[in-house]
Parts: structure tokens; sequence; C-alpha cells
């Protein structure tokens, strides 16, 4: 078994035990009460759905300690999967009391008991709105820091309005349930208040400025930014950071971009950046001098250096500047392992870095494969799509040891990650770079 799916199969444990804890206090503590399995089962889904939203808290709050251990594109993922989860529960839980004891939908009657009534019918829609703002930001015309403000307050109204509605109903809170309950419930409070109030006031200490922000191809702008003082940003190649725009650290308008420069260079960090929204669209626009805030390094993209069987590099569009951060530090370092480099864009126009990437080739033992769907008259490369029959026919039989690092849009990832298992890949050496937080 690898390290990654052994670290997977450790903190999915810690997670399950956590999620269970309260709700095996319940019924290892909690007085029979004769209330009948529907309710007691009622009871069960709604203080599952409370602390599996205490942990999303958790769960999203890029922290380090073990974040770096499961990867954060995996921990998004995973985020979004129990967020539906949660929803499904929330719904789940007054279905089934009510079916139960009908008489119960009362308490929904805000003639009978407005306040309660208010509560219970906003705590239901506080979690609808939380999870269709999250699937559907777009399409409900949000942007990335207003939705980021929403989100941010609907979750802690679901998870403060839900213990405050189980303790009011006082079943399930009594003795130790009631302790494990508040404590899982307090911590994710105060991991929320770590991540949104004490780390940006660290970020005060460590200031940066931009000292350049100039047009790249594909539509895309480069971002240098400088340290305002000695200290450095110590980074491994493909790896990501948080970038704010501004007199302080403490605003919404926060978003994750891959370090496009050279972990050997720490002294000045680039960001090459597509425009696709709001934000990107204002960055050619960034005056120098331009204060930064940088939190990171996160993640974990990059490949073994000492690894005889080198790397494949399989990238769309923007996604080549975490790859285009490793080449930079192999070449920087004198690294010799092989690699293999296949970069789709739509057209030759828009593959961003082609000629620093023959440069690159004379330094590295590199070979780049460019992939077009529009190629140009008298092309001679490929073109087409990321599938199984580009890449067996583009890259050397898989020995058991090489890795494969992808990073592009949703649809390249799918068809290059299912193509590399068709050819014999073990999951476990596929590392994908799935953001898509802007």
């Amino acid at each position: 078994m690898s390290n990654v799916m052994r670290r997977a199969l450790g903190w999915g444990a810690i997670y399950l035990v956590l999620a269970l804890l309260p709700v095996a206090g319940v019924v290892a503590f909690s007085p029979a009460e004769g209330r009948g399995f529907g309710v007691e089962l009622g009871t069960l889904l709604g203080l599952l759905a409370l602390v599996v939203m205490a942990l999303q808290a958790v769960v999203s709050g890029r922290h380090r300690w073990f974040g770096e251990a499961l990867g954060f594109d995996n921990l998004l993922q995973f985020h979004r999967r129990m967020g539906h989860f949660a929803l499904l529960l929330v719904v789940a839980h007054p279905l089934v009391m009510l079916a139960s004891r009908p008489a119960w939908l009362d308490y929904l009657d805000p003639r009978d008991d407005t306040l309660r009534a208010l509560a219970l019918i906003g705590l239901l829609l506080a979690t609808l709105l939380l999870v269709v703002t999250s699937l559907w930001r777009q399409a409900c015309g949000l942007s990335y820091e207003r939705w980021r403000a929403l989100h941010g307050l609907l979750a802690v109204a679901v998870v403060g309005g839900g213990l405050g509605h189980a303790l009011m109903v006082g079943h399930v809170t009594r003795g130790l349930p009631g302790w494990l309950l508040g404590g899982l419930v307090g911590a994710s409070l105060l991991l929320v208040a770590q991540s949104r109030l004490l780390r940006p006031w660290r970020l005060l200490r460590r200031p940066w400025q931009v000292v350049e922000a100039s047009p790249a191809r594909g539509d895309a702008t480069t971002l240098v930014l400088a340290p305002v003082g000695g200290h450095r940003l110590a980074f491994a190649p493909g790896q990501f950071a948080w970038i704010t725009l501004g007199d302080t650290p403490f605003r919404l308008q926060q978003h994750p971009f891959s370090i496009a420069s050279s972990a050997a260079r720490p002294e000045r960090l680039a960001f090459t950046i597509k425009r696709l929204g709001d934000f990107t669209a204002t960055l050619p626009e960034v005056p120098a001098g331009t204060r930064a805030f940088v939190e990171g390094p996160y993640g974990a993209f990059l490949p073994d250096a000492g690894n005889p069987s080198g790397a494949v590099l399989i990238a769309g569009g923007i996604g080549v500047t975490p790859v285009m951060s490793i080449l930079r530090t192999f070449a920087d370092r004198g690294e010799s392992l092989p690699l293999w480099l296949i970069y789709a864009n739509p057209t030759w126009e828009e593959a961003t870095f082609r000629e620093e990437l023959d440069a690159l080739a004379e330094r590295l033992d590199l070979e780049v494969i460019h992939v077009l769907d529009e190629p140009p008259e008298g092309w001679q490369g490929e073109r087409g799509k990321v599938d199984r029959e580009l890449l067996s026919r583009c890259l050397p039989a898989d020995d058991g040891r090489r890795d494969y690092f992808i990073c592009g849009p949703d649809p390249l990832m799918d068809a290059a990650e299912g193509a590399l298992i068709e050819l014999g890949v073990a999951p476990t050496r596929l590392h994908s770079d799935r953001f898509d937080m802007v």
C-alpha cells in the first residue's frame, strides 16, 4: 500500500470516529424514552448532520497539519462531497421526524410559536442556500468575493443554529453526549477564527509588493512579487499560494494561484494568471508598488528528482503554470531525470511559454509534445484530444515507477486520468491539481 493511501485511510478513520462519536454517545448514554424508532433515527440523522457541518470547517481551513499529507485538491473534492451528504442529512432529519410524528408539523407553524418556527425554517433554508450557491455560484451571479463572504456567514449560522436547536431540544445534549457535541462544534469554530483572523494577522508582518504585471501569451498576465523586508517564501516547485492585493490581508479578495517561478530563486514570486473572471481581468492594470500578501505555500505537486524513471507532465492551457515552476527549478538545479511534457491548447497562439519551453528542452532531458485542437496550416505535431491513443503513441511504456502529473481543465484531466489507468498506470501514481475556486 502506498504512503498516500495509508495517510488517506488513517485520516479517513479519524474523520469517521469524530463524526460518529456524538452519535455513539447518544446511543450509549442517553436514556431510552420510548419515542419510537423513527423519532430516534431522525434525531440521530440531525445530530450527524450537525457534526458533519462542523467538520467541514476543519476540512476547508487549509490546515497544513493534515492537508499537506492528503493534498489540498483531494480535500477540496472531499469537502464538496461531504457538503452534499450534509444537505441530505439536514433534509432527512425533519422528514423522518415528521413521518413518525405528523403532529410535530405544528412546530413549523409560525402562528403557534413564531420564533421557533422561523428558526427551524431559517436553518433549513440556510443549509439549502449554502449548498446551492456553492454548486452554482456563477449561475447565481455571485462574484467569488461575495460568495466567499456568504459561504462563511451561512456556514457559521448553520452550525451555530444547529447547535442551538440541539441544546433547546435537550434530548441528545444531556451529559457526555452534550459535552462531545459542544467540544466538536467549539473546536471547529476556533479553527474558523484561526484561519480567518489569526492567519491574516500574521501575514501583516510579511508584506509583499507588485514589481511587475506584464502580458503573457494566451490572454494571461504574469504578476511578479517581491518581499518588503528580509523575509522569503520557501516553496517547492508545483505548489500554490493565496494572494491578496491591497493594504490589508483582512479582505474577501483572496485567490489561489500556482507559483510559476523557480523555487531556486525565492527572492521573487511569479504567477502567470489567465483572464477568467472579474479579479483576473484587473491584473494587467495593477500598478507596480501595490501591496500584496501571500499565504502559503500549499500543495504537493512535485516529481521526485531522484526517480530514474522520470515523470510525465500533462498540462492544458494555463494549467502549465505549476509545470513551469517544476521545469524552471529543475533547470536551475541541474537535475537530469527524464521528463515528458504533453501540453494541450486550442490553438498555437494560446500556448503560453512555448518559446521558453523550447529553451528548457535544451537545458533538461525534456521532450515537449504540443497538442492542438485547431492547428495552423502545415502543422506537423499532435492534434485533437489527449486520449489513450495519443498517450500510447507519445509516451514510453510505463515501468511501474514513473509518476504522472496532470493539471488543466476538468475534461482534459478526466480524459488523461482515464486513459493512463487504461494503459496500466496505478492510480496512486497519478497526481492531479484540480483547483477551480477562482
